[in-house]
């Protein structure tokens, strides 16, 4: 071979490189385009949209998803669903706020909470691992177990927990940004280095490809699916946490519709709900598409109920639209 047909098959074979790399990413490209346009119409028909205050609203409401949405992403990698993150969330700021009334110190709490929700979210990963009951119905059963729990014992009343020095701190900007958005891009942080970088993130995608042939390949799939769960509730819990400090007590009744805000986040980003491909870029790009859509029907003053009707068909043309980008992206690529 001629050093210039050397040449050009090199220049080639870069191309076809370039091209697919453009595919893999063609989802994110397009989400922020969403992200922009979004920003543009608020801007323009909202008042108050670009205002400060509604700016570190935005990145609160984004904490609330987003925190979750990491351990949701792996999840739904690993072929799996889980409906159960808004009363775990629930549940876990009524946990907590009983603890800080009973005078455990605030840092052993916040540990316990965080156990507590692991724990819980074990059960559906057990239940799921080794007794073949779909991840659907185990968390479904959780949903319902925790929401009645919480509103049993607290008679649907919010749990008090008077001044606390370290939840105001967590409810406290910093250099104008708020702590619950900061501690959602270090977990993002971690969870792409997890996702990308471990035997373990490997293992999640290729349990969501086949679990069967990851099993005969030496992976502990049901280890890895009570881990993940495990995980999920830990999340979940670190949101109750947040939820608490913001709300100044612990209330049965806040976070309905988390998860499905925080579904909806994870497949906008690209997650395939078959399993097998995600990613956590995708995934923070849909919780903004996700928030900035909530935040911008709350100004624009459309009526509550209406508003999930909004939300929800802006949610299925960007899952459609992000489709269809990606297999026109592959089929340029395959002629």
């Amino acid at each position: 071979m001629s050093l210039d047909q050397t040449a050009k098959s090199k220049s080639a074979t870069e191309g076809t490189r370039s091209r697919f790399s453009l595919s893999q990413h063609m989802n994110e490209l397009s989400l922020f385009v969403a992200i922009v346009i979004l920003y543009v119409v608020f801007t323009t028909t909202a008042n108050g949209f670009l205002s400060f205050n509604n700016q570190i609203n935005i990145l609160r409401d984004a904490a609330t998803i987003g925190i979750a949405a990491w351990a949701a992403t792996l999840i739904i990698i690993a072929g799996e669903i889980d409906v159960s993150v808004g009363p775990m969330v629930a549940f876990i700021s009524v946990v907590l706020a009983f603890l800080l009334q009973w005078g455990v110190p605030t840092p052993i709490a916040f540990a316990l909470a965080i156990l507590v929700g692991a724990l819980l979210g074990s059960i559906a990963g057990a239940l799921r691992a080794y007794f073949d009951v779909p991840s659907f119905v185990g968390t479904l059963g959780l949903w319902s177990a925790l929401r009645g729990t919480a509103l049993f014992v607290t008679d649907a009343l919010p749990v008090s927990v008077g001044r606390n020095d370290t939840l105001d701190a967590l409810d406290r900007s910093f250099l104008g940004i708020p702590p619950a958005a900061i501690i959602m891009l270090i977990l993002f942080a971690v969870f792409t280095f997890i996702s990308r970088k471990t035997a373990f993130g490997r293992s999640v995608f290729a349990i969501g490809g086949n679990a069967h042939a990851a099993f005969l390949s030496g992976i502990s799939v049901s280890k890895i699916r009570v881990a993940l769960f495990a995980i999920a509730g830990a999340m979940a819990a670190i949101s109750g946490i947040l939820l608490l400090s913001r709300l100044g007590s612990g209330n049965a009744t806040a976070a309905t519709g988390l998860e499905f805000d925080v579904i909806a986040a994870v497949v906008v980003g690209g997650t395939s709900l078959s399993g097998g491909r995600g990613s956590m870029l995708g995934t923070l790009l849909g919780v903004l598409v996700i928030t900035l859509i909530g935040n911008g029907l709350v100004l624009l003053g459309i009526n509550p109920f209406f508003q999930q009707v909004v939300r929800g068909l802006i949610i299925v043309i960007a899952v459609l639209a992000n489709i269809q980008a990606i297999k026109r992206s592959m089929s340029r690529n395959k002629s």
